[in-house]
C-alpha cells in the first residue's frame, strides 16, 4: 500500500486532501499515521500488506495445533504447518465424559505435554490427555472480573484450573474438585506453578461427596451441570451465584429445580460460543434471592 507519514496529530487535517485514497483506512502506529495515497500522488513509502490465513480453522495450545470436527484432509493439515509451524497437530474428534477425555490422533509433528499461556497464566497440560478450551477465555476473564476478593468458591469441574486459577488470583478462595485423575494431576501442578496455594484446596472425586459448607460462588463448567444442580443447591443460601453451564440454554430446565425446592433467584443468561448449528453454548448466572 502506497502512504505519506503524518504525526497522528495532523491526521483529521489532512483527511480532505486531494491525495489520500479514500478507498483504504490510514494505518497507525504509536505517534505516526500512515495514510494511503492515491496513484497520481507522489508517496513516502510502501507498506506492504499482511498475509492472511485462509486455510482450516485451529487454535493453538501452547506449540501444538488442535482441530475439531471432521478428519483434516492433507492439504489443510499441509496449510497449518506453513502458516504457524507448530510443533504438532493434532485432531480431537469428541470428548468422553464425564471425565473430558479426548479422543484424539497426532497428524503431524508431536504432541505431549505443553504450557498454554493466558492472560497471565499458566496451564501445564497434555490436550491428548485432557480438554482444553479455548473459546472460554472470555468467560473466565468475566468470571474473573466478577470475583470479590475473600469469596468461597467451589468448582464442581476443576479441570487443569481453567476457572480455579483465575478466581484464585482475582482473591478468591477456591474448593476446586475434579474426578479426572490425569486433569487433577495438572490442576495440582498448575496452582503450584501459579502461586496461587494458599488460595486453593484441590481434591480428587465426584463433586456431589466432597462440597461443604456454604459458598459464595459456585462454578459449573461442564455441560451436566444442570444434571447436578441439586447437589449445588444444597451448598447455597441467599446471594449464592451459581455459574450454570449448559449446551443450548437451560433456564427454564434451571427454573423448575428452584422452583421444585421453594428457592428464587434472579437469573441472567449469557451465550459464550457455538458448538454446532442451532446449539450455543450457554451460562446462565443464577443468584439466590
Amino acid at each position: 500500500m502506497r502512504v505519506r507519514e503524518v504525526p497522528i496529530g495532523d491526521l483529521s487535517r489532512v483527511m480532505g486532501e486531494e491525495w489520500v485514497d479514500p478507498a483504504r483506512r490510514p494505518f497507525v502506529d504509536g505517534g505516526r499515521a500512515y495514510v494511503p495515497v492515491r496513484e497520481e500522488y507522489p508517496c513516502s513509502r510502501i507498506l506492504h500488506e499482511k498475509r492472511r490465513y485462509r486455510g482450516r480453522g485451529y487454535y493453538l495450545v501452547g506449540d501444538i495445533a488442535v482441530v475439531h470436527g471432521d478428519r483434516p484432509r492433507p492439504e489443510e493439515i499441509s496449510s497449518i504447518l506453513e502458516w504457524c509451524n507448530p510443533r504438532g497437530i493434532l485432531w480431537i474428534r469428541s470428548y468422553r465424559d464425564p471425565e473430558r477425555i479426548p479422543e484424539a490422533e497426532l497428524m503431524a509433528g508431536s504432541a505431549g505435554e505443553t504450557v498454554h499461556r493466558e492472560n497471565g497464566i499458566s496451564y501445564h497440560l497434555d490436550p491428548t490427555r485432557v480438554m482444553f478450551s479455548m473459546g472460554n477465555r472470555v468467560e473466565k476473564e468475566r468470571i474473573s472480573a466478577t470475583i470479590n476478593p475473600g469469596e468461597r468458591v467451589a468448582d464442581m469441574f476443576a479441570g487443569i484450573g481453567y476457572f480455579t486459577l483465575p478466581a484464585a488470583l482475582a482473591g478468591a478462595h477456591v474448593h476446586a474438585v475434579e474426578i479426572n485423575p490425569d486433569a487433577f494431576g495438572y490442576l495440582v501442578r498448575n496452582i503450584r506453578e501459579n502461586l496461587v496455594e494458599k488460595r486453593v484446596e484441590p481434591v480428587l472425586g465426584d463433586c456431589r461427596d466432597h462440597l461443604s459448607g456454604v459458598y459464595d460462588r459456585i462454578l459449573m463448567g461442564h455441560f451436566s451441570a444442570p444434571d447436578l444442580l441439586e447437589s449445588a443447591l444444597d451448598h447455597a443460601a441467599t446471594g449464592t451465584i451459581l455459574h450454570v453451564h449448559s449446551a443450548g440454554d437451560a433456564s427454564l430446565r434451571i427454573g423448575e429445580v428452584l422452583a421444585g425446592r421453594g428457592m428464587n433467584a434472579r437469573m441472567e443468561i449469557h451465550k459464550v460460543k457455538k458448538l454446532r448449528p442451532h446449539t450455543w453454548h450457554y451460562v446462565q448466572d443464577v443468584t439466590i434471592v
